[in-house]
């Protein structure tokens, strides 16, 4: 057997995702929970479940000293940390390392690497990855000025420490550029305990293209092809498929090729996503490396027939061999669109309240990872994301129309959700003819973002 028990340092959609996979696998499962989910799916359908007390994220979902207590008491052999929270977090990744518990995800020092945004950019530079054009940490305003007139404007500000676009701010001249200096680094501090910030040119109406990777921890890794992740609102993705309409196979062997480079680079352990951004010319440069599992993994899982979980538990038990990039045969098309408790109406506000009744889409090619069920409560403390439906067809056009009526199908009552806005997408012709780029939303739908 793999491992006898895992504990599942999360919660919502990934977290009985996980657990979904360890049961099929004939290994316990340990859910912690806060107590504004005591009463969650997750922590109901888990073998054994551990409580973490206070609902506020600092003090339950990312209080390492409780979740290696909770390890403990429940004799876990492994903890797997999801995505978010403390998935990238490489002190959680060396305090398991140190407790004797398996860490199910890349090593500290990976982690570590490729955590610093700036520091990740010189690593893909020595890989051979091509980068924005861009500078190392700014060490003051004066400085800033200088190197934007070097680079060219518009710039994009970014948090070297940062993530999911806390701390990104863009400028088109100098007196922009002083602005959100100084927000950047108020907010790389408040977020991330870290004030340094860098800049890079911004390109105009970039697609955001990333790529699975995954490694055996030995300096070898694979490439799972393509993820086009370009529909976003504030930096957050919102639909996701895969192969990516807009790049050519010429492209997307490069792509993966550069990802499969940087992941060896850093032996990589694992799953994880390198991410790029790409012209209208099909030019790509490297944004950042994720080093968890993704959100939209369940795209590249049916594409390629595969179960990544299973692969983190089995690679990291030693019981299995990393395939070669040769087997690797993927299928179809496959889309993801992730469903919100928020309103695009207004400003993608969120919406709380009580789930008075759900009916989820079912049938060939669809699949649904649900953080929710009826009766469930959507509160304040945790991220809006309610649900990923997924479909897996033939082809694209096959895809898409697979995925609206699953959604019309879908029934989610009790708060507001965004399942029109997903709709209104995949009847749009801009999306239709396969060549948007990250401000579709705005632009071509006309939400505020």
């Amino acid at each position: 057997m793999v491992f006898r028990k895992v504990l599942v340092a999360n919660r919502g959609e990934i977290a009985r995702r996980v657990i979904r996979t360890l049961n099929r696998m004939g290994v316990a499962s340990v859910a912690v929970y806060s107590d504004a989910d005591a009463n969650s799916p997750h922590a109901l359908e888990a073998s054994e479940r551990a409580p973490l007390g206070d609902p506020a994220p600092a003090k339950s979902y990312m209080n390492i000293e409780a979740l290696l207590a909770a390890a403990k008491a429940t004799g876990a052999e492994a903890i797997h940390p999801g995505y978010g929270f403390l998935s990238e977090h490489e002190e959680f990744a060396r305090a398991c390392r140190d407790a004797g518990l398996v860490f199910l995800g890349p090593s500290p020092e990976a982690i570590e690497a490729m955590g610093h945004k700036e520091r990740a950019r010189r690593i893909a530079v020595e890989a051979g990855v091509p980068v924005v054009p861009g500078t190392g940490v700014i060490p003051s305003e004066s400085a800033l000025l200088t190197e934007a007139e070097k680079i060219g404007y518009p710039v994009m500000v970014k948090a070297a420490a940062g993530g999911g676009g806390i701390g990104m701010h863009r400028a088109a001249n100098a007196e922009e550029l002083t602005r959100a200096f100084a927000d950047a680094v108020k907010k790389a501090e408040t977020f991330f305990g870290d004030r340094d910030v860098y800049l890079e040119r911004l390109v105009l109406e970039p697609h955001h293209i990333e790529v699975q990777v995954f490694g055996d921890g030995r300096g070898e890794a694979i490439a799972l092809g393509e993820r086009e992740c370009t529909i976003q609102r504030r930096h957050q993705k919102v639909l996701e498929e895969s192969p990516s309409p807009f790049v050519d196979e010429a492209t997307r062997e490069k792509l993966c090729a550069a990802a499969a480079a940087l992941a060896r680079k850093v032996n990589y352990a694992g799953a994880g996503t390198v991410e790029f951004i790409m012209d209208e010319n099909r030019r790509f440069y490297f944004l950042e490396m994720n080093t968890r599992l993704q959100v939209e993994h369940p795209i590249t899982e049916e594409r390629f027939g595969i179960d990544l979980v299973e692969w983190q538990l089995r690679m990291a038990a030693g019981e299995m061999a990393l395939p070669s990039q040769e087997s690797l045969e993927p299928r179809g098309h496959a889309i993801e669109c992730r469903i919100n408790s928020e309103n695009p109406d207004k400003k993608f506000f969120p919406s709380m309240g009580v789930l008075t009744h759900i009916h989820w889409p079912h049938g060939k090619g669809v699949r649904v990872d649900a953080g929710v069920e009826e009766g469930f409560e959507v509160s304040r403390y945790y991220d809006s994301l309610l649900a990923k439906v997924i479909v897996h067809a033939n082809d694209r056009p096959q895809a898409i129309e697979r995925m609206k009526a699953a959604l019309r199908h879908m029934v989610i009552e009790g708060v507001v959700t965004n399942r029109d806005m997903h709709l209104k997408i995949l009847e749009h012709p801009v999306f239709l003819n396969g060549n948007y780029h990250t401000g579709f939303l705005k632009t071509d739908l006309g939400y505020f973002i």
